[in-house]
């Protein structure tokens, strides 16, 4: 996995302070001069710390690294670290009390529960190693805060708990933190088919490849309540925290769906062809929820086997953007459907039995005692189909409800599969690499040194046979999974002859691949290719400046509508400002404000209930843009008879409205609206304040993605993180990783990534040893006792 290299450098190694406290099994106190003496290693490991906040880490032998990156992101994340593993493993109650039960019984429904040792296989043969000194050096960092609590982020103190030891298999057991598609939706279009009209979901998500929605034989669409989405939304929404108290996870349809479809990316590779200096380019700006601290965290890995830099997570070992030496990779979300709901005939005289191929099956029932807070322990009740995790019964009516993912297949822990890339040399390295990725399913670019550049579909994707995933289907055998697409065989391009590559999780596999209908609206990717094609040669300056692009798009397949309407009142004040906006969106722009008011929150509405009162009864905000503009455009289909009278008075009534509600929330002179005194950015603290508000542009389908809440457009996800690697010309690279580096708020790297990411400007992602050595601003030795 890890090829090996050769690596000319000599690290420099600070002495050793005279007389420190050396513990047996823990790692002494560090002295000023940042010099820890811990068990556990075998060479001395040094970590640079730049004045972006990045830690630079040199050892001699990988296990040494991997030990050292651990110990490394739990100095820097060690709060955010220790509540994603106990909301992960289902761990809440213990240090914040009961409210947190149903929480810890919903994470451990999805928690990795097969053969550990065919868990570890399907990683390779150094991920095992990986993860286990990867958690050695997190309990070593944790052991030296027992020491010394002034290494204890402040958050432990303020909630009265201490953190939790780590073992490796913590790291791939929990399941619930990777991206996943369709069950909300799938949940949506069950309850607009028992209102009636399951089509009108393609008004919501857009269907590519075109199809046509059929409700599965033996499927009651009225049988399926919503709330079985709740243990779903428990594991999988990050939490926030009171002390001594619970929190429940209350949501609306309209609220799932956000969560499910906000998240995504972007990301490309230039050929030396089409850049200035002749080298590739590689930019990779992933859509996440925004958080403070980050999800992502920026490291350098530097070893004998691989000199790797870039970002992961930071309780993972490795990184899963950036870039060795040799080749950078990218990555973004592929939306297949990797999720299935299944509803169950009961056994009338044992609910714990299900109707399956003509016979009566037995669940899996697993009780497991929670701990809680007080020294209590509450038992909780796991039951399991063969599959997956039942999240909801129905007794009274004798139906049962369980969700099939490919997260409790081996080899899918989010993002682990990474460790794999940091030695890739070439394409089919790459390739071979990604060959046994289990999760999510990603688009991942690539550029080497050698001017190649490339794209590569990855993942575990299942095959259905006869149904189309779109709706719950009868667990009764059925309708099953034929095993999963070949993972070896999964599309992907070399060289491509526009000289560049760029995904953006739009639609672009094969129609008979066959793994899901729900994409991205396009916008995003038509607008990146779009300025790639235009520029006959490009810069890393250009690549930064359009992971900031604020162009949406959209707006130029509804405007026209809007154009040659005959509008009157507001609506014609609406219909001018509109004319002259630009289709920026930026913060000070009054167009912007107008329009993102009006497709949000009038014209996506008013259109649903016009084209389907079941569908205007559960949806009051735009879900697709791409869907909803298609069918605008060509309204037959959804408004019958006189559609275009009917689509023109939907415009006219909508234009309206949207004016007289900015008139109202911003001012009544249009000449003061601006987009950003709408649209504001928010880091979310789980226990603290969030910083901001920050003014904000974008919208969902600009390249500089804002996925915001239309109730207040309070930006809630979006590219917290970006990079753009000079490849070959590897200090000339850049990121951004916003809020900053480091979890601790006391700490100057904590926010000190806010004003450039705002601003769209970066700070340099640095490489070589010597670039390094002259931005160091703090240096930590780790010497071994033994």
């Amino acid at each position: 996995m890890f090829p090996r290299r050769s690596l000319s450098r000599t690290p420099t190694v600070a002495a050793l302070v005279a007389g420190a406290l050396v513990l047996s099994g823990a790692p002494a106190l560090p002295s000023e001069d940042d010099t820890y003496l811990l068990s556990g290693l075998t060479d001395e490991v040094r970590i640079a710390i730049d004045s972006a906040g990045v830690s630079h880490i040199y050892a001699e032998n990988t296990d040494d690294l991997f030990f050292a990156q651990g110990l490394n992101a739990a100095r820097d994340r060690l709060f955010q670290m220790d509540l994603q593993r106990r909301q992960g493993l289902g761990e809440l109650s213990a240090v914040f009390g009961p409210g947190f039960v149903e929480h810890d019984r919903a994470a451990r429904l999805f928690m990795y529960r097969g053969d550990m040792d065919e868990e570890w296989e399907s990683y390779g043969p150094e991920a095992r190693s990986a993860a286990e000194r990867f958690t050695e050096g997190v309990n070593a960092y944790i052991d030296l805060a027992a020491e010394d609590p002034r290494y204890l982020p402040p958050e432990f103190s303020e909630l009265g708990y201490s953190p939790a030891r780590w073992s490796p298999e913590d790291i791939v057991r929990i399941r619930s933190n990777s991206l996943g598609s369709n069950f909300t939706t799938e949940v949506i279009r069950t309850l607009l088919a028992c209102m009636g009209d399951p089509g009108a979901s393609e008004l919501l998500t857009g269907m590519e490849p075109d199809h046509e929605l059929t409700i599965p034989e033996g499927l009651d669409p009225c049988s399926v309540p919503p709330d079985v989405l709740t243990p779903f939304i428990l594991a999988a929404t990050p939490v926030t925290l009171a002390p001594g108290d619970g929190s429940t996870a209350e949501t609306s349809l309209e609220d799932a769906y956000r969560a499910s479809t906000s998240e995504g990316s972007n990301s490309w590779v230039i050929s030396p062809e089409r850049t200035e200096t002749g080298r590739p380019i590689m930019a990779d700006d992933p859509h996440r929820r925004l958080s403070a601290p980050s999800l992502r965290y920026a490291v350098h890995l530097s070893g004998p086997d691989f000199d790797v830099i870039g970002a992961g997570e930071p309780f993972l070992p490795g990184v899963a953007i950036g870039h060795n030496g040799t080749a950078a990779f990218g990555l973004t979300f592929l939306q297949a459907d990797q999720q299935d709901l299944y509803v169950y005939e009961l056994d009338p005289d044992d609910p714990s039995r299900y109707r399956y191929d003509g016979d009566w099956e037995e669940m899996t029932t697993v009780v497991e005692e929670v701990a809680v807070a007080d020294g209590t322990t509450e038992e909780v009740r796991l039951d399991f189909t063969r599959h997956g995790p039942v999240l909801g019964t129905d007794e009274e009516n004798d139906a049962a409800f369980a969700l099939r993912t490919t997260w409790s297949e081996p080899g899918t822990a989010a993002y682990f599969n990474s460790v794999g890339l940091l030695g890739v040399e070439d394409f089919d390295g790459f390739r071979e690499a990604l060959s046994s990725w289990g999760g999510p399913p990603m688009n991942y670019t690539y550029a080497d040194t050698d001017g190649r550049i490339g794209w590569a579909s990855a993942g575990l994707m299942p095959i259905r046979e006869g149904y189309d995933g779109l709706l719950p289907v009868p667990g009764d055998g059925t309708y099953e999974w034929d095993g999963f697409q070949d993972r070896e065989n999964l599309p992907y391009v070399l060289d491509p002859e526009d000289g560049f590559f760029a995904t953006a999780n739009e639609y672009n596999l094969p129609e008979d691949l066959g793994v899901g209908y729900e994409w991205d609206s396009g916008y995003r990717h038509d607008r990146i290719v779009e300025v790639l094609e235009e520029r006959d040669r490009s810069s890393v300056a250009d690549s930064m400046a359009l992971q900031g692009d604020h162009v949406d798009r959209s707006a130029r397949d509804v405007l026209p509508l809007v154009e040659a309407l005959d509008a009157h009142g507001d609506a014609a004040r609406a219909q001018e400002i509109l004319r002259d906006w630009d289709h920026v969106a930026s913060v000070d722009s009054a167009g912007a404000a107008l329009y993102r008011t009006w497709v949000a929150r009038h014209l996506g509405p008013r259109f649903y209930s016009a084209a389907s009162p079941v569908l205007g009864a559960v949806v009051t905000e735009t879900m697709h843009t791409r869907a909803l503009f298609d069918a605008v455009a060509e309204p037959e289909r959804w408004l019958g008879e006189e559609a275009e009278e009917k689509r023109d008075e939907i415009l006219q009534e909508s234009l309206e409205s949207a004016f007289e509600e900015l008139s109202e929330t911003l001012d009544p002179d249009p000449g003061l609206w601006r987009w950003g005194g709408l649209q504001k950015t928010y880091f979310p603290h789980p226990t603290r304040e969030p910083l901001g508000p920050f003014e904000r542009g974008g919208t969902p389908d600009t390249v500089d993605a804002s996925g915001a809440d239309t109730a207040d457009f309070t930006h809630v996800s979006g590219a917290s993180f970006r990079v753009v690697v000079d490849v070959g010309a590897w200090d000339s690279s850049f990121l951004v990783n916003a809020p900053g580096q480091s979890g601790d708020p006391n700490d100057p790297h904590y926010s000190d990534h806010v004003d450039a990411w705002r601003n769209g400007e970066y700070l340099p992602l640095l490489y070589s040893e010597s670039a390094v050595a002259a931005d160091t601003e703090r240096e930590i030795v780790l010497t071994p006792t033994d």
